[in-house]
Order: structure tokens, then C-alpha cells, then sequence
């Protein structure tokens, strides 16, 4: 059985690990959260969405994304024909930086555990990275999301698709901006990649055969 089929028959594991999450306490974070916000959506999903860090709404409801950034991503996730409940949306890390302030390395460090097995046990065929700290842990790289944006990696065995953080395109003007336009081509990308689909081993051996 692969890890997709025993995280679609069963998403047990992801259970236990966000029981485990919600009473961490490996870093600073942990003394300022009102809770911990894991992650929300299918846990068999074939998009998975990588953001940055909760904010001050994500830390009263407890689900990533459901502030004014949350409601972009939906509604761009609704441009190409996708529903909350399809994909699997998560951050680097699951509490809430004081001042909504960026993360800390060690921060990201003492969270990397859960991420990796967020990114294992859901075993998405694409991960989308929302903003510079998601891109540079998916890459393993200081890189600026402006040189890299709407690219594709193959990275083990997944695409990565690094665009903007909704957050970084309300903030640089929304709906008219160019940050706006970027992301909307990038999530167009995403719908192509979802498209695309490789011929069957079997099918690839009988070609052969």
C-alpha cells in the first residue's frame, strides 16, 4: 500500500500528529499561542499549500488561512475549479509569531519535524509555496520568491511550485496589482500540472514490449 492509500483509507496518522502538535512546546512560540494551528483540508490530497506562519485570526480559529488571506486563496482556488476540502493547506511552521513578526530559524527548525510528516503522510504529487519561507524550506535555499515564482521543481518525487503569499499580494494592492496577476498565471499553472497526468508503468512497457 502506498503512503497516499493508507493516508486516503485512513487519516488516523494525521490525527495523532496534530494531537501531538496541539500540546508542543519546543519552542518560544508555545508561551503566546492560544492554539496550535496544524492543518486543514484532505488528507489524501493531491495539492497540498504550504504558507508561512498563523495569524491573528488563524490562532482564534485554530485552521490556517481563514483571514482576509484565506479568503484569496479560496476564491483563487474556486478560478480553477477547486474547493478548500480538495487540497491540503498547512504552514512552515503552527504558531503564531508575536506581531504576526516573521519566523525565527530555530522556530522553523523546532517545527520541521511536523511539516515533514505533514508533507510524508499526505504525499501530495504538488506542493505550492506560498511566500519566501515555505520556498526556501521546500528548495533548501535563500532564495527570493520573485526569482523563482510559477517555476517547477522536482523535488523528491514532487513538484514544487513556489508563487506569493496571499497576504504579500493584499498588501502590495490587491485586485489591481501586478503581484495579483502573477499569482492568478501561477495558480493557472497549477491547474495545468494537475491536468497532466503520466502514462501508466504498464502502459510504458508495453510500448516496448
Amino acid at each position: 500500500m502506498t503512503m497516499r492509500e493508507a493516508a486516503g483509507t485512513s487519516p488516523a496518522p494525521l490525527d495523532e500528529l496534530a494531537r501531538e502538535a496541539a500540546t508542543c512546546i519546543r519552542c518560544r512560540l508555545s508561551a503566546g499561542r492560544t492554539q496550535v494551528v496544524f492543518g486543514v483540508g484532505s488528507p489524501s490530497a493531491e495539492l497540498m499549500f504550504i504558507g508561512e506562519a498563523p495569524g491573528f485570526h488563524e490562532d482564534r480559529q485554530g485552521e490556517p488561512f481563514v483571514g482576509a488571506a484565506g479568503q484569496l486563496l479560496t476564491t483563487l482556488l474556486g478560478e480553477i475549479g477547486l474547493r478548500r476540502e480538495d487540497v491540503y493547506i498547512c504552514n512552515t511552521i503552527k504558531c503564531r509569531p508575536p506581531g504576526n513578526r516573521d519566523p525565527m530559524s530555530d522556530e522553523i527548525e523546532s517545527c520541521r519535524p511536523f511539516l515533514q510528516q505533514q508533507i510524508a503522510m499526505v504525499d501530495a504529487r504538488i506542493i505550492v509555496t506560498l511566500g519566501n519561507f515555505a520556498t526556501r524550506y521546500m528548495l533548501d535555499r535563500p532564495v527570493g520568491i520573485s526569482r523563482v515564482r510559477g517555476e517547477r521543481f522536482h523535488i523528491d518525487g514532487r513538484i514544487v511550485i513556489p508563487t506569493f503569499h496571499p497576504a504579500a499580494v493584499l498588501r502590495g494592492g490587491g485586485a489591481a496589482s501586478k503581484q495579483m496577476e502573477a499569482i492568478r498565471s501561477d495558480f493557472a499553472g497549477v491547474k495545468q500540472v494537475l491536468a497532466e497526468r503520466p502514462e501508466p508503468v504498464e502502459e510504458q512497457l508495453d510500448l516496448f514490449g
